[in-house]
């Protein structure tokens, strides 16, 4: 790990998105609560903050810090291009030395894969996509937002 203890503590944000694309007969269970595992968005979103948390024990170089605050959410969305899908969003945020990219990555990760997990009994032609940091604020670099629509 790099050494980050020169650098004053702020208030660090990062916004991470992705998707889980699935067919209609899933999309529609989940909608529906119907999945035998139990009530899909709610554990997803439970397993994304538990991903969060763990993030330096998945992310070998990725240190250990003190969140002050994570949230996933996740939304039913069917509409062109990507069709059927569950659309996660991530934020999470502290008061340390280093971001938390890595944190709101892991969320949005976990909570993509818990999806799949939960679903494959339906059907395995699932795509987990667009996984990336959407936005950032605080420290040296300051705040940034990302240009690219998808």
């Amino acid at each position: 790990m790099v050494d980050v203890s020169h650098k004053a503590p702020t208030l660090r944000t990062a916004v991470a998105r992705g998707y889980v694309q699935m067919n209609q007969e899933t999309f529609g269970l989940i909608k529906q609560d119907r999945i035998k595992k139990g009530n899909v968005l709610s554990v997803a979103q439970i397993a994304g903050i538990q991903g969060a948390k763990s993030c330096p024990q998945l992310v070998p170089l990725c240190h250990p810090i003190s969140l002050t605050k994570v949230s996933v959410s996740l939304e039913l969305l069917d509409d062109a291009p990507l069709g059927h899908r569950v659309e996660i969003e991530s934020q999470a945020r502290c008061k340390g030395e280093t971001g938390v990219e890595m944190e709101a990555l892991c969320a949005v990760s976990a909570a993509a894969l818990t999806i799949f997990d939960m679903c494959k009994a339906v059907s395995k032609e699932m795509r987990i996509g667009g996984i990336c940091v959407k936005e950032k604020s605080g420290g040296k670099s300051g705040d940034w937002c990302s240009s690219k629509v998808e």
